[in-house]
């Protein structure tokens, strides 16, 4: 599995802190966003971000920009992206559980810790093959 991290000006601060937490934790890893506080587009990232968890069907996302709105919007203009906007442990999980998500965009604002545990549950939870979940899925792609 590969973790693409992609962020706008707004996500750069946080990035630097999960980019460290991920290779402490031996993840592999590819950093496609900005490497400052200089303004950037983030739909521009996004796609590039995007475009790197398509190449294989075992790489995540995580989109980081001010609000994770931005990026979340974005990514899910690329087909075969499934991108979720997370604000809570919960929803990290629910998003791949549930949706099968394979981005998670989040904000920039929030704190390292809280953003640790996001990155946490979107990587360590799986999709559940619940008949419900793959039929939602599929009307989903069928839009």
């Amino acid at each position: 599995m590969r973790i693409i991290i992609g962020n706008d000006h707004n996500g750069y601060e946080l990035k630097k802190e999960l980019v460290r937490y991920l290779k402490n934790n031996r993840y592999y890893l590819e950093d496609v966003g900005c490497d400052s506080i200089d303004s950037v587009d983030y739909p521009l990232i996004a796609k590039k971000a995007c475009e790197e968890v398509l190449r294989d069907d075992d790489n995540l996302g995580i989109l980081i920009c001010g609000t994770g709105i931005g990026m979340s919007i974005a990514a899910n203009k690329i087909k075969g992206i499934r991108c979720a906007k997370v604000s809570t442990e919960e929803e990290a999980a629910l998003s791949k559980l549930h949706n099968n998500a394979n981005v998670m965009a989040i904000s920039g604002r929030i704190d390292k810790s809280l953003a640790i545990k996001f990155v946490d549950k979107f990587i360590n939870t799986s999709f559940s093959n619940e008949e419900r979940h793959v039929r939602r899925n599929n009307q989903i792609d069928n839009l």
